[in-house]
Formats: C-alpha cells, structure tokens, sequence
C-alpha cells in the first residue's frame, strides 16, 4: 500500500513539474519583421533647416546618429527570459558608409512597459550583410504579462537603438 502511495505521488509531482517546465518555455511575445532607426523623428520651423529637432528617442534609448535599414527580424521571446532573434541586412541607409555595418555589435532589449530586460550588452558583431543571431537570456527576466512590449536592437558601443521589431498580438 505504502509503494502504491509513493509510486503515485511521484508520479503527480513528476507531472506537476514537467506541467511547470513546459510553460517556462511558453513565448512570451513575438516579434515578425522590422523597423530600422530614422534619429530625428520631427522638425520645427520653416526653412529648409529646421531650427529644432526632435530626436526619435524610445523608451529612454538614444536613436542611432545615422539611418539604419534591417530587411528582415523574427524575435521570440520565452516566459522563462529565453530569446531568439535572427536579423537580416542591418546596415547603414544614409552617409558615406552607406549599404555597410561599420564594424557594430548588437544585443537586444525588450521593454515591457517602461522596464528593459537586456541579452549580453557585449553584443553580437554584424556580419558584413548586416546579419546576426542572437540566442541569450534576459537579464532581468521580465514579467509574465508584458504589457505594451518593445523590442530594440542596441549598439554594444553606447547602447543606441538601431532597429526595432514588429510585435505579433494574438
């Protein structure tokens, strides 16, 4: 009788934890294509120099100097601070480097609400296309409810923001 007992608490408490894992790795958020970074968002005035801009700043994260381009990003972001983000052709879309990735190494931060929850702020160096992989945990880890997610792709060098993902809302 004990045996039996046992046998089925074990086997409850191994469901119960494996119930437990397996939300762990339940997406938190997705993200499906991107939106590279314009640093100016507006001007004032009416001459063909505007006398004040406004600089395209998001969550409290500086814009890139110069305009980036990214051709395409899919991002999946896990209850358990797991993300997986593959970027294709982040390159820059303005100045003489234009069409290149001047040397950069990228990490990501996703903001739920005003909180940023950041991979290794070491980064991922681009490859010359523009390309990169990054496969990290967030630190912290963020919330399960993120409310209003943003997702940048920062520069490892001052932690500007050259490109955004597109959320995916069920």
């Amino acid at each position: 009788m004990k045996k039996s007992l046992f046998a089925s608490a074990f086997v409850v408490l191994t469901g119960l934890l494996s119930v437990s894992s397996v939300l762990a790795d339940e997406p938190l958020v997705t993200f499906r294509g991107g939106i590279g970074v314009i640093p100016v968002s507006s001007g004032v005035g009416t001459a063909a120099t505007a006398t004040v801009v406004n600089r395209n700043i998001v969550r409290g994260v500086q814009p890139a100097g110069q305009i980036w381009t990214i051709a395409d990003l899919d991002a999946t972001i896990k209850t358990n601070g797991d993300i997986s983000v593959t970027g294709n052709g982040l390159v820059l879309a303005g100045g003489d480097s234009i069409g290149r990735t001047t040397g950069q190494s990228v990490f990501a931060t996703l903001f739920c609400g005003t909180t940023g929850h950041s991979t290794n702020t070491t980064g991922i160096p681009l490859e010359l296309n523009g390309d990169f992989k990054i496969d990290d945990v967030l630190t912290p880890i963020p919330p399960a409810d993120c409310a209003s997610p943003v997702l940048l792709i920062r520069t490892a060098g001052s932690g500007n923001w050259f490109a955004a993902g597109i959320p995916v809302f069920k």
